[in-house]
């Protein structure tokens, strides 16, 4: 009799249970459309072609504040962690320019292709992405020589 009533009790506790519907999600509204940012790149890509595996590499990219207003980059951000970051820090007046460098540490061999993401102080921007691509030469380790037996 107790297995009937702990059967029972357990078959009501798990229906109980499934009877569960979840709360309908909030649905985010944004504040407004984002637009594509004013700021000009001189370029938004670079390759690199073929880099020395374990040599890290730079380049510097250059944009120019097209708005009316200072522009500062609020956040910069590489896609991995083998990309370093540099960027301008004060704000950039009106007919300006300022700069992000990408620095990728060729660890690894083969093509790489990297992107970094800007984020500016411009209302309503959406993030640019600039990118970096290339080949990473492996270097040949040098063959060891046995040693010569007497």
């Amino acid at each position: 009799m107790k297995t009937v009533k702990l059967l029972a009790f357990a078959l009501l506790m798990s229906s109980i249970s499934f009877a569960q519907t979840p709360a309908p999600a909030a649905v985010a509204v944004p504040a407004s459309p984002q637009t594509p940012s004013q700021m000009k790149w001189e370029k938004e890509t670079h390759e690199f072609g073929t880099i020395e595996q374990g040599k890290p590499v730079s380049y510097e990219f250059t944009f120019t504040n097209s708005t009316n207003k200072d522009v500062t980059l609020k956040d910069v951000k590489a896609s991995c962690g083998c990309t370093a970051t540099n960027y301008t820090k004060t704000a950039i007046k009106p007919g300006e320019k300022g700069t992000v460098t990408a620095t990728y540490n060729a660890a690894a061999g083969g093509a790489f292709h990297k992107t970094v993401t800007v984020t500016t102080s411009e209302e309503n921007a959406m993030p640019k992405t600039i990118t970096i691509k290339g080949t990473v030469k492996v270097n040949e380790a040098p063959a060891v020589a046995a040693p010569a037996s007497k």
